[in-house]
């Protein structure tokens, strides 16, 4: 009853704060429902037994019952074999005084096995009570436990869930992505930068042939003009 008396005493501050201290609630509280079971065993094995006593001191009553009224009946005859004349007065007086006094113990043990019936009826009330506590006590703590086991899974799946949207986990996607872009930013520079030193290093030709390379008539309309002059001459 230890882990029972720890885990089970609803409302009580103790129970509270020893649950707060253990690392696994879900076994420890799975564990207790296992000890509530063997408490049960064992109670349901002792109101097995008492109530086994209680039968056995009932039939032992009944036959007490029997066997005193049948030395009572048996006084009665023998007194009446006095009367008749077969038995002496004497023989008659002995015989049925030795049987009122069996008659008398067996009185005695019948009022000490009512004695007894009722407290085993007394016991047997008591433990009976005591399974019905138990057995209530285990499906609402069994029930108890299903429902705080789905809430746990609930609650981890969610706190996942929202460790990956937050970004808390260094490992996650989204830090993967920004780790990407910081590279990917970082080659775009790079190449612009290089391209720089490639416009630096061009000659003044490189830059007159850059400029007119959109006018491919400006050949050919110089030399016209050239022909042109040296048809004058």
């Amino acid at each position: 009853m230890g882990i029972f008396s720890r885990l089970f005493k609803i409302g009580q501050s103790e129970a509270h704060a020893v649950v707060d201290k253990l690392e696994n609630p879900i076994k420890m509280t799975e564990q207790g429902i296992r000890d509530m079971k063997k408490d049960l065993s064992k109670t349901l094995e002792s109101l097995a037994e008492v109530k086994a006593m209680a039968i056995r001191s009932k039939r032992e009553l009944e036959q007490s019952k029997s066997a005193a009224q049948d030395y009572e009946n048996k006084a009665i005859l023998i007194l009446k074999k006095a009367e008749d004349g077969s038995l002496s007065v004497e023989d008659a007086d002995r015989l049925a005084s030795e049987a009122l006094m069996k008659k008398e113990q067996l009185l005695e043990t019948v009022a000490r096995n009512e004695a007894e019936i009722n407290q085993f009826d007394s016991n047997i009330s008591k433990l009976d009570a005591s399974v019905s506590k138990l057995r209530s006590n285990i499906s609402h703590y069994e029930n108890e436990l299903k429902t705080l086991k789905a809430r746990a899974r609930v609650s981890e799946a969610t706190k996942k869930i929202n460790k990956s949207l937050a970004g808390v986990d260094s490992d996650s996607t989204i830090a993967m992505l920004e780790k990407m872009k910081d590279k990917v930013n970082q080659q775009e520079a790079v190449a612009e930068a290089y391209g720089d030193i490639a416009d630096q290093g061009k000659s003044v030709d490189d830059e007159i042939d850059s400029v007119l390379k959109d006018s491919p008539n400006l050949k050919a309309s110089s030399a016209l003009e050239a022909l042109k002059a040296k048809m004058k001459k």
